[in-house]
């Protein structure tokens, strides 16, 4: 009895563990994209938050910076509300409001987002605060008149063509002072290195209002750099430098006149002695620091909560994904289990029931199916055909088994003398007795691939000159015409003897096991050609393979019964009389004989016409 296939090893079963598998690992990708994506998603939130807020503190401290008070700046707020979306509320230090995007009954955040103060600021609002710390469209005295301001931009223009001719391309930028400044490419004020000819230093002399604004601040900052200087105070001034777009302040110190060196820390000293100066000096036109607030609540910056809700949604959702995974899986795998189980079942059943199993699909399953009766039928074609055999050879061997008992008993009990013509019959059938046996081991020997071969090169035309002498007196007695020929082929052979210079096909084949299967054939064709008959044996070269067929004006074969010539015990006359000779047994052995030898053999046959068997193989040459 079969045993029982573990739950385990069931195909179901490992494709349904192998389903929950893949969902659970879908799912869990899924989560965690899901978690990636928002993560990102919020990362970039928070990143553009931080981008306006810098955008709406950068536009108030350029405001401040150029205004003298808040006055106006109700309007910029509401716009830049507008435009962001966020609250935006400006109060001054002790929380008075300022302006207020919202209703003044509105509350305002617990803490503010930054300080607005153009004299106090940092290069991430305004870049261009570098060191000083304030914003550079704070310019308050420096700011130029339209006629200055219109002589400058002329002087810009000569020096800018000026710098074309001498290779150099720049631009024309304007800062916020209202003074014209050339850039390249790079940035950079006044194109880097300027061309000797272009050096005259008129573009970059202050103006009468900038002289005025420097001496204001000299006067501002000399107390500090007197005290810088001890016993030196004229050692340090303050002057513009035009060569940046920030509007720097600078300590000057004039070495050169003096011949005196200052240290690092007296020019660290008096560059904060100028820097303050300017502070001092800017407050004026400078609106006074104020506190930001922006968003609604606590906190604008949003944030990820996985909430109870939300997780119970995603369990329900993985959970669902689940399920359907589970049923797919079940449906699916239930109709592919059904025909593998009907294929176990008839694999199961005993031999000699020959059971088919029903092709219900188109896949591999139904393939399978296919190849599984397939076997079916050919496993009872091959049962029918042993059971045939065996009668077959009981058969062959009875005949000749009874005359010869039946002539030895009534020549024992004295019926019949023993003369000469007993004893040939006797013979006679004790030949065809022998002659069944014989083939009956070669074809057995072919069965089990030990029929030994002894091969040695041989000529065709001598082989088929072999089988036609063998045979000649059999045809003759028959009335039958025995021809022979052979077809040269264009060429020459070397002297190893697989050829010569005629061009006649050679074998590299056991000479007395092809003279018996073209023997076989001659013989199957004698029995089956009338009288006058004509019978015959050709050979040629065709490709790479030698030809030889045997051809015969007999009685041909039927068509549906073309494909069991070569079957074991097969006749053509299927009453089985033995009164045509042959035993059913020859052309296996043929068939086997040349497939021994790495070749084929085929036959085309037309009833009342006569038949051409084809023996195929392997050229030697």
């Amino acid at each position: 009895m079969t045993r029982p296939i573990p739950l385990r090893k069931r195909l179901l079963v490992r494709l349904l563990i192998t389903s929950v598998l893949i969902a659970i690992c879908s799912v869990a990708a899924t989560a965690w994209l899901a978690v990636e994506t928002t993560t990102r998603a919020i990362q970039e939130e928070q990143g553009q938050v931080l981008t306006e807020d810098m955008d709406i503190l950068r536009q108030l401290s350029g405001y401040a910076a150029t205004h003298r008070d808040w006055s106006g700046v109700g309007k910029t707020v509401r716009a830049l509300s507008d435009r962001t979306g966020r609250r935006i509320a400006l109060t001054a230090p002790d929380r008075t409001p300022i302006a207020d995007s919202e209703t003044r009954d509105t509350a305002l955040p617990p803490r503010a987002a930054a300080a607005v103060d153009p004299l106090h600021t940092d290069t991430f609002t305004e870049p261009g605060a570098q060191r000083t710390g304030i914003d550079p469209r704070a310019v308050g005295p420096f700011r130029l008149p339209r006629a200055e301001r219109e002589r400058v931009r002329l002087l810009a223009e000569k020096r800018r063509a000026c710098f074309s001719i001498n290779g150099v391309e720049t631009t024309i930028t304007q800062m916020a002072s209202g003074r014209s400044v050339l850039v390249d490419e790079d940035g950079t004020v006044d194109g880097g290195q300027v061309p000797t000819p272009c050096a005259d230093g008129v573009l970059n002399t202050p103006t009468a209002t900038e002289e005025k604004a420097l001496a204001e601040l000299n006067t501002y900052a000399g107390d500090c750099l007197k005290g810088v200087g001890g016993k030196f105070p004229s050692l340090f001034a303050a002057t513009v430098d035009f060569t940046d777009r920030s509007m720097l302040t600078r300590y000057l110190g004039r070495k050169a006149e003096t011949g005196i060196d200052t240290t690092r820390d007296q020019d660290k000293k008096a560059q904060e002695c100028v820097d303050r100066a300017r502070r001092q000096q800017l407050e004026p036109y400078v609106a006074p620091a104020a506190e930001l607030f922006l968003g609604r609540g606590d906190s604008a910056v949003p944030h990820f909560d996985m909430s109870a809700a939300n997780k119970a949604k995603v369990t329900g959702v993985a959970g669902l994904v689940l399920a359907l995974t589970v049923a797919v899986t079940v449906l699916v795998a239930t109709r592919l289990v059904r025909p593998l189980r009907a294929l176990t079942h008839a694999a199961q059943q005993p031999p000699e029931q020959h059971v088919r199993v029903p092709v219900t699909t188109q896949d591999e399953t139904g393939i399978l199916a296919v190849a599984f009766n397939d076997l079916a039928d050919r496993r009872e074609r091959m049962e029918a055909q042993r059971k045939a055999m065996v009668a077959d050879i009981a058969h062959e061997l009875r005949t000749p088994l009874t005359n010869i008992r039946g002539w030895l008993e009534v020549t024992r009990d004295g019926v019949v003398d023993p003369d000469p013509e007993l004893l040939a019959s006797l013979h006679d059938e004790a030949v065809v007795l022998q002659r069944v046996i014989d083939d009956l081991q070669d074809l057995a020997a072919a069965d089990a691939g030990t029929l030994r071969l002894h091969r040695e090169p041989v000529r065709a035309d001598e082989l088929l000159e072999q089988v036609v002498a063998a045979h000649r007196v059999a045809a003759e007695g028959a009335g039958v015409r025995l021809h022979m020929s052979v077809a040269a082929a264009q060429g020459s052979h070397g002297s190893d003897g697989s050829g010569d210079s005629d061009g006649t096909p050679w074998l590299d084949a056991d000479p007395v096991r092809m003279r018996q299967a073209l023997g076989n054939l001659v013989s199957n064709a004698i029995r089956h050609t009338p009288v006058d008959g004509t019978i015959t044996l050709s050979c040629r070269r065709q490709d790479d393979e030698v030809v030889f067929e045997v051809a015969d004006t007999g009685s041909g074969i039927a068509p549906e019964d073309l494909p069991s010539v070569f079957e074991r015990f097969w006749r053509a006359e299927k009453s089985r009389s033995r009164r045509t000779g042959g035993s059913g047994l020859g052309l296996s052995i043929v068939r086997q004989l040349v497939t021994a030898h790495g070749g084929t053999v085929t036959v085309t046959s037309e009833l009342g016409t006569g038949s051409v068997f084809t023996l195929r193989l392997p050229d030697a040459g």
